[in-house]
């Protein structure tokens, strides 16, 4: 989740020209229905929640960079109210309070927590000497304020070591607000993470980063304003900070399936957990305080085997396994139980009931959409059919505020047989416009289709009305009509929905449909984040770029030489395609570039151009510059701001 997480935060909320609507009747009685059938006396959670509070930021802001916050709570102050919105499905309000309880709070003897003021969790674990933290949250600001709410409340020391649970940003961005570069570099600062880490914290989002960036947009809500009518939560926290994001490199990683390292006198036994909720992931035990930290394998929702901004596909069987183990090897040894995310839970007899909820809670959205598609339904009739046992249902932790039973179903019908349904009239359907036109079309016009439409929106039909208006939309954008009525369907069935991705996404999809896509500042790469980045992924990442008819016919060979790293590589343009192959050069290259990783990494950050460069030293190129400059000419830069819930518009280039 690392350049979708940057591209989340790229976008500044703004005022909507068509203000959001009220709950409709419809949205109020399925509101109303959940208040009926969920436990909401069942106030375990807050009590959990509020356990062990010492304090929290007087004002609740964390400044960021640029003047503005990284962090504000201050806006979130309306979910204080216990009278539920008709604008909100109750149990979304309930988690969405929940989650804005803040501040710096006791776990247990010597073991800290820092809630609600990122997305994730900064843990502190209090050593012999010094301070072991878990997760330095998604920016340097936030971190640093969260380890200062601690300092402040509790006797001053050195911190001594940093974990990273796994490779997600949320829970290491913030690295540089907690330690220095060159304290960890030396090992002063003990920094360690998973097998894997570093690969995984920035490839996941490189390839498709663009696109996964625009996509988070939707799924966290960041460019929504924040209120009743608007973005509430995200689920696993109440949104994502906007802050400053690093990277500091690991300098010890956990190789094994369990290991034992004793930091500070605190003994901490290691499990890896890869292809769970990341690909690289551990979850810890700490014997000394019988504390057992899941990081993020065990929350308090249905997580996402599918996360809607766009990643693989996560394995729900192994993840029910790795929760499983967790029980066998430390359910009778825990008293307290933490994640990354949301709050602790105590007493043993609980914690295990908990964690054999959430095991079979991933082995039952496998095993029972297996089951389903081996019976022969497609991904929507699966997830349509597919319902919780009520044994898991009326779980507060099982609900789906982050992930949702129905896409998560879809999720592991496509972990095992892809896309495409065995339909052929689905195998290879028209694109999406021109299916469009022609269903508005055989539907006998847009006029027609408004009219029945509005019939349908009054009875409350609002995912017909979404779909048939989104039809609307692709034949003809202009359509205002359209656009105004399916903005009107999503922003319902955002009221409506339980998860905080899905009601996010509905109703940014609405204010874009009534206002536009608002136009997204430059890219703000990260220079400590480009640095986790290889030579071989950063020009796979140039071959993604490659605007394939401006290459038709060409054939340009590149050498690279990193005197700093001692790498060579041969780039190769041939039939519309850029390959590279390490370790050798060309005998016929068209041009031969030398330089240092720092010279790449500048010209990447657009702080310097390959010219500047060269006139500074800092790059050599012997043969044809005139052919690196027609290479790199045929690359596209990619948009932050391209549409979704209308036709992709033709730009000027």
């Amino acid at each position: 989740m690392l350049l979708a997480v940057l591209g989340a935060c790229g976008f500044a909320p703004w005022s909507a020209s068509a203000q959001p609507g009220d709950a409709e009747p419809a949205t109020r009685a399925v509101n109303d229905s959940f208040l009926k059938t969920l436990p909401f006396g069942d106030r375990a959670d807050f009590e959990d929640a509020k356990r062990g509070f010492v304090a929290t930021l007087p004002d609740g802001v964390i400044p960021g960079p640029g003047g503005k916050p990284a962090w504000d709570t201050k806006p979130y102050g309306f979910l204080q109210r216990d009278e539920v919105p008709a604008t909100v499905n109750p149990s979304l309000w309930r988690q969405a309070q929940l989650n804005a309880i803040n501040g710096l709070f006791k776990v247990t003897d010597r073991v800290y927590q820092v809630r609600g003021l990122d997305l994730a969790n900064l843990t502190i674990i209090e050593g012999d000497s010094g301070l072991i933290l878990i997760d330095p949250l998604l920016s340097n600001e936030t971190a640093r304020a969260a380890l200062d709410l601690y300092l402040s409340n509790r006797p001053a020391r050195p911190v001594l070591a940093v974990i990273y649970s796994h490779s997600h940003a949320d829970h290491f961005g913030g690295g540089k607000g907690v330690m220095s570069e060159a304290d960890a570099a030396s090992g002063k600062i003990k920094v360690i993470a998973p097998d894997g880490f570093m690969e995984h914290a920035v490839a996941e989002n490189v390839i498709a980063g663009n696109a996964m960036g625009r996509r988070a947009q939707y799924q966290f809500g960041s460019a929504l304003p924040v209120g009743e009518r608007a973005q509430i939560d995200t689920g696993l926290g109440k949104a994502l900070a906007k802050g400053t994001i690093s990277l500091i490199p690991p300098n010890d990683l956990i190789k094994q399936s369990y290991e034992t390292r004793t930091i500070d006198g605190v003994e901490i036994e290691f499990h890896l957990v890869p292809g769970s909720e990341a690909p690289s992931e551990m979850i810890m035990y700490v014997p000394q305080f019988k504390l057992l930290n899941m990081a993020e394998d065990a929350t308090h929702n249905m997580h996402n085997l599918y996360t809607i901004r766009g990643a693989e596909i996560r394995d729900g069987r192994l993840w029910s396994k790795y929760i499983g183990e967790a029980i066998e090897r430390y359910g009778k040894k825990t008293d307290v139980v933490i994640a990354q995310h949301h709050w602790p839970m105590w007493g043993n007899e609980r914690i295990v009931a908990f964690l054999k909820k959430q095991r079979d809670l991933y082995k039952y959205i496998h095993d029972q959409t297996v089951r389903l598609l081996n019976e022969g339904l497609t991904p929507t009739e699966i997830a349509e059919q597919l319902q919780l046992p009520p044994s898991l249902a009326n779980e507060w932790s099982a609900r789906g505020y982050y992930g949702t039973l129905s896409h998560n179903a879809k999720a592991v019908y496509q972990f095992y047989l892809g896309w495409y349904d065995a339909n052929p009239a689905d195998l290879n359907p028209l694109p999406r416009v021109e299916e469009a036109k022609k269903q508005v079309e055989y539907m006998g016009g847009a006029d027609a289709v408004l009219k029945r439409a509005r019939e349908d929106f009054k009875a409350g039909q609002y995912r017909w009305v979404a779909s048939v208006m989104s039809k609307v939309v692709f034949a003809d954008p202009s359509n205002k009509e359209a656009r105004d009525l399916g903005a009107d369907a999503l922003e319902q069935l955002g009221y409506q929905s339980e998860a905080a991705t899905w009601r996010n996404a509905y109703l940014l999809g609405a204010q874009e449909l009534r206002n536009g896509v608002p136009k997204a500042p430059a890219s703000g790469a990260s220079a400590d984040l480009l640095k986790g980045v290889s030579i071989d992924l950063a020009f796979d990442f140039l071959g993604v770029r490659l605007n394939a008819p401006k290459a038709e016919g060409k054939h340009i060979v590149v050498n690279w030489t990193f005197t700093d790293l001692n790498q060579t590589y041969v780039m190769n343009l041939e039939n519309s395609a850029l390959t590279h192959t390490s370790g050798t050069l060309s005998d016929n290259a068209d041009a031969s570039v030398t330089l240092t990783r720092a010279a790449l990494d500048a010209i990447t950050l657009k702080q310097r151009t390959f010219s500047d460069s060269v006139a500074a030293g800092d790059v050599s190129i012997r043969g044809n510059p005139l052919k690196l400059r027609e290479l790199f000419g045929m690359l596209d830069d990619f948009r932050a701001d391209f549409e979704i819930v209308e036709p992709k518009k033709a730009r000027a280039e």
